[in-house]
Parts: structure tokens; sequence; C-alpha cells
């Protein structure tokens, strides 16, 4: 009986860090540390009358360990009431179980080494023995959990003290027991067996409240009965309990009889044993069986969905693209089913479907096992939501489709295949081989796979859609940037063209020759930009600012360009020196284009005023550009006319002005639009001051 309360008080030690580490919930880790209490309550009651009967001094031991183990479970447990009380929903982590093993361990050493002195029916104390601290620890702890049953009690609403009353008052009187024999034993230094009997017969009335109060209100409807993590935790301590249990009810009969356990029977007991709990531990196969068993057992269910669901969330989370996708799937996948042949399927119903993920990778080279779009397996998949080699009870009406795809499935070794849907678009197949536990698919693995696929096929979808979204974006920076280089070749036609239409009357005139090498050494520079843009393929212009007079700057574009466009009379009205900080090459090209749009937009003698001036409240020089041809038209205005591709001019690109408002922010400058009081367009260009 003393190896099984060990045992008994060592399991709770255990199961208390072994539920803790593995759950992080705090509904379930009060429901533990109730469980737990409930559980060592009546184990110390009933080590209080086994001493009564059985007063040795190692009965007296266990009794001592015993109560300090259940002094460290009870302060936990109050813990876990404190913050029921605050947040409502228990300790998140527990921490106490780190702190229990240590101080349980040396509680038994201490116990352990020095021996207990028994005089007739009553226990012995000494001043600063084991014995005396591990009372010292059950006063201690019975003050504690009075003292947070209390302020549990006053925390707690109206409503929570009805269901929380039946354990209130059975914890007090619990504690009002341990208060009397803790004082008693510190304060005479002896303790008698029928105390003992007195102290059980207490501590069972008040395990008899908490446990009506439990009950009653279902305080342990906290996923704890439901919860297969907290029932795989106890696997390993439950088999260590019974082959200790084994181990010790085999000594009692040996004993009992008089007989003698061989020395080699012992030890052949203890390496079978060992080597038992050894391959539980390490044969992950031997392990999920009895988790199988388990869930098909003792659960409605075989499989907790919501845990399921989380961990693909979780398994998600990292997986940026289709494969990452597909290879957390996989991972779930192996570890919630019972099977170790997982293939998956992607495509869409336009390509077909090709096997992106199996146990060999030559499955994945082998052509002859992608499923086409128009496969009846698709069809029959989109129908029936499964396929099910060994359905019991197939569809008359696709009889030809099982007889057909068995032998396709047989040959891959699989058992069912599923979709990977969402919203009536099949995005892939999820195929499974037989379970190595023997049993066969049913209903609730078509419902986990269902979930699973579900949630699969959105975040694909998602994928899908980002690397289109950004294929789209590359094409459409292609564009941008064949826009922009067909805009500076169409000004340098534009240019070349007006010096050949003008060569004809003037070429023998020197100075036409000079302003035709000029246009020439233009379009050259310009070709030489469009070069330089193409070979790094960037759409952003970095421009090269320095400082400038503005009306100097201007005096020598007119220059330029009145023999460019003869056609074109430029008016310039200057009155102050303007500094400015600006690329004067980026600026002249978007005085160019404006005068050029000038030109186009009349096609006659066009006239251009253009003014200078300063605002010194804003810091700002500006150029107002302003000509005589038709204006704006009005749907443009104010800024429709800078985004891309908008234009109203006959053969125009719409890039210019886009381009000139990009250059002008770049400049840390503006470009606005507007119609002038005499019916031309005026825009107005302003650049910071230097």
């Amino acid at each position: 009986m003393i190896i099984f309360f060990y045992t008994l008080n060592i399991l709770l030690l255990i199961a208390g860090l072994a539920v803790s580490i593995r759950i992080k919930k705090g509904g379930r880790n009060i429901s533990i540390a109730l469980f737990r209490y409930l559980i060592g309550l009546p184990v110390l009651a009933g080590e209080y009358i086994y001493l009564a009967y059985s007063f040795t001094p190692q009965a007296a031991q266990l009794v001592l360990f015993s109560e300090v183990v259940f002094s460290l479970v009870w302060i936990c447990l109050a813990r876990h009431l404190q913050r029921i009380a605050d947040t409502g929903t228990g300790s998140p982590y527990n921490h106490c179980v780190f702190i229990e093993i240590p101080l349980a361990l040396a509680a038994a050493y201490f116990i352990a080494s020095k021996e207990i002195y028994l005089s007739g029916a009553a226990i012995i104390y000494e001043h600063y023995t084991p014995e005396y601290f591990a009372t010292l620890l059950k006063l201690i702890a019975a003050l504690y959990v009075s003292w947070q049953l209390e302020q549990f009690w006053r925390r707690l609403r109206s409503p929570q003290r009805w269901e929380f009353k039946s354990l209130v008052v059975g914890g007090l009187f619990i504690s009002g027991a341990f208060l009397w024999s803790s004082s008693y034993q510190l304060t005479y230094l002896t303790f008698a067996t029928n105390n003992f009997l007195l102290l059980a017969s207490l501590l069972l009335t008040g395990w008899l409240l908490v446990l009506y109060g439990v009950f009653r209100h279902k305080l342990l409807n906290r996923e704890i009965f439901i919860s297969r993590k907290v029932i795989y935790a106890f696997v390993i301590p439950s088999i260590l309990t019974v082959y200790m249990l084994g181990f010790g009810l085999v000594s009692i009969l040996t004993n009992l009889f008089d007989l003698e356990l061989s020395y080699v029977l012992k030890w052949i007991f203890l390496v079978l044993g060992s080597v038992s709990v050894g391959a539980f531990c390490l044969s992950e196969k031997l392990r999920r069986k009895i988790h199988f068993f388990i869930s098909t057992h003792f659960y409605i269910d075989k499989y907790e969905y919501r845990n399921e669901w989380l961990a693909l969330s979780l398994e998600l989370q990292g997986a940026l693209t289709e494969r990452g996708i597909i290879s957390a799937l996989r991972h779930v996948l192996s570890e919630s089913l019972y099977t170790t042949e997982i293939f998956v399927w992607s495509g869409d119903p336009s390509k077909g479907y090709r096997l992106v993920d199996a146990p060999d990778s030559a499955y994945l080279a082998d052509a002859t096992y992608s499923i086409s779009a128009k496969n009846t397996l698709v069809y029959f998949i989109l129908a029936h939501s499964y396929f099910h080699v060994h359905d019991t009870n197939p569809d008359p009406a696709w009889e030809h489709v099982y007889n057909q795809k068995k032998a396709f499935l047989e040959k891959l070794n699989l058992s069912l295949v599923t979709p990977i849907s969402v919203g009536g678009h099949l995005i892939g197949l999820i195929g499974l081989g037989p379970e190595y536990t023997g049993g066969e698919y049913s209903y609730d693995d078509f419902d986990l796979l269902t979930v699973l696929g579900s949630q699969t096929a959105s975040a694909i979808m998602a994928v899908r859609t980002a690397e289109e979204l950004a294929h789209s974006r590359e094409e459409q920076a292609w564009n941008r940037l064949s826009a922009f280089v067909l805009h500076d070749i169409k000004n340098a036609s534009t240019m070349l063209s007006l010096v050949k239409e003008n060569a004809p009357g003037h070429i023998q005139e020197p100075e036409f020759q000079e302003d035709m090498l000029e246009v020439i050494d233009d379009a050259l520079r310009r070709m030489g930009r469009v070069e330089k843009r193409l070979l790094t393929l960037k759409d952003e212009i970095v421009p090269q600012c320095q400082r400038i007079e503005l009306n100097k700057f201007l005096e020598n574009c007119c220059h330029s360009l009145e023999s460019k466009l003869p056609a074109v009379n430029i008016e310039l009205s200057t009155r102050e020196e303007v500094p400015v900080q600006t690329d004067p090459d980026l600026l002249f090209s978007i005085v160019e284009n404006l005068l050029l749009n000038a030109f186009e937009a009349k096609e006659e003698t066009t006239t251009v005023h253009i003014k200078t001036g300063k605002e010194n409240n804003t810091g700002k020089g500006f150029i107002i550009i302003t000509d005589n041809g038709p204006g704006i038209a009005e749907n443009l205005l104010p800024d429709i006319l800078f985004e891309p591709f908008k234009t109203n001019k006959k053969g125009g690109s719409g890039i210019g002005l886009w381009q000139a408002k990009k250059i002008m922010s770049g400049m840390k400058g503006s470009i606005s639009a507007e119609n002038s009081p005499q019916g031309g367009a005026q825009f107005t260009l302003k650049l910071p001051l230097s």
C-alpha cells in the first residue's frame, strides 16, 4: 500500500507538469488544478486512515510526504481561483508546477533521511526537523488558501457565488481542519492516531461538499473531459502506474506466501517494463495507435476539429507560396490522420491537376498520375465531395466510375480522395492511403478533410491572386516604360520632322545648318536616355538638382526652341532674378513638352507667353506658360490630364504631362493646369527657391 500511495502522489506531480507544458489555456489549467485537488484530497485522507491502522515509521514518512504534495497542489489551485476572480478565465500558464516537483523531491529526501519518532499511538515532533517544517508548510498553505478563498468569494458576482458556494464552503471547511491539525502538532509536538482518524473524516466531509459543488454546477466543464491532450498526457503516467502496481503486487504475493522471487526474474521484470515504456516513448506509430484507440472508443468524434483547424491556421501563417501551403497541409494531415500515404494534386479546372506532393518523389516525375480537368474522377468529386474506394453503398449512377478509377487509385494504394475546394472552385485533390491502424475512413474523416481542404483552397486562391496581381503589375510597369520610351521617341521624331520640312528652303543657310546639327544632337541625346532607361528597367527618374537662375535658363531654352519651332512665337516676361534649385535637363524637357503641346494643339502660328516670379511666403519660384490655343477640355481639369494615358489630343500618348508631374514632384516642385481667361491653356510650374 505504501508503494501504491507513493505512486499516486508522484502521478499527481507528473500529471500537473505534463499537462501544463502542453496546455497553455487558462480554462483547462483551472480544470486540471481542480481535478488534482479532488484526487489528492481523498488520497491524503486514505493515508491518514492507513497510518491509524498501520502505525509504522514508513507510513508516517508517507503521510508527511503526502502532506507536502497536497499543500503544493492546494496552493496552485488557490492561485488559479484568484485569477478566475480577476479575469474570469484562470491563469493562462501554470508556473506553480515547476516549483512543485523540486520542493516535493527535496521534502522526500529530508523526510527519508531522518527517522520519525513514534511513541505509543502518537507521532512525536521535534523543533526544526523535516516533519516540523512539513507541518509548518501545511499551516502556511491552509492560511494562504483561506485568504484566497475569502478574496475569491468577495470578487465573485452574485450569479457566480451560487455556482461556487459549495466549493468555497468545502474549501474553508478543509482549511479549518488543516489549521486545527497543524496548529495542534506545532503546539504540542505530537499527534495521535485518533486525531488522524478525526482529520481524515473532516477532510472527506469537506471533499464531499467540494465534489457536490463541482458536479452540481459543472465546474469541471472546461474541456477537461473532452480534451484528448489531457488524456494523452496521462497515458505514460498510467502505464508507469500499472507497471509499478503490478511489480508491487508480485512482491506482496511473494512475501505473503513466503516465496522468493529469483534474481533473474526480478531483472527480467524490470527490463521488460523498461523496454515497454521505451518502445512507447520512441515509437510514433505505437503512440498513434493508442491515440486512435482512445479517439474511437472514448469519444463521439474521431477528431477535435477546432484543434486541427487552428493547427493548419498556424502553419499557413508562414506559407507565402503555393508549395508552402501544400507542405503545411501535408504536415497537419500527417499529424492528424492515421496514415502515411498522403498525395496532393494541385491545378485548376482549365489545365487539370498535377501531382505536387507524394510520399515518394518518383510519383511526382510520372506524368501518368496527373488528372485532367475532364477526368470522370473530377466530375464524381464535384458531385459527391469524396471518392471512397471501399464504399459499401456506391451510387449506382456512377458505378462505371468506380470500376474505372479503382484501378488508378489502387495503383497508388489510395483508399480515399477528397477535394481541395472553396465556393465551388476545385483547386486540387487529396488522396489518402489506408489507415495503418486497420480502421476504415468514416464521416469524421470526410468532415475533417472538408474543413482543411476548404481552408487550404482559400489560402491557395489568395496566393494565386497575389501572383496574378504581381504579374499584372509587372506588365503594367513594362507598358508604362514602353509609353515613356515612345513619348521620348515621339518628341525627337517631331523635331526631326520639322527640320526635314524646313530643309529644302534653308539647307544652304549656315544658321539653319547649325540648328539642324543641334536638333540631331538633341535627338541622339534622347535616344541615349531611352537606351539607358531600357538597360536599367527603372520607371523612376532621379533628378540631379543644382542652383540655376530661372530667367537666364528660360532665355537659353527659348533661343534653342525658337529655331526648332519656328512656327511658335515665344514671349518671355521677367522682372527680377529667380534663383531656384532644380535639374536643368529635366526642366528643359518639361518646358519643351509644354511648347510642343501648344504647337500641336493649334497647328498654325502659336503664341506662347512665359512669365516668371517668386512667392516669398512659400519659398517657391514659379513659371507660368500660357498659349493662345483652344484650351484644355473641362473633363480633364484640374488633375485628370496628369494621369497616365489621359489625353484628348489626336495621336497623343497621355504620358508627357504625367511624366512632367512625376519629374516636378521629384524636384520638390509642382505643376498645375487651367484655362486662361483668354481661352488658351495655362500651366504653372513651381520650384523651390535656392
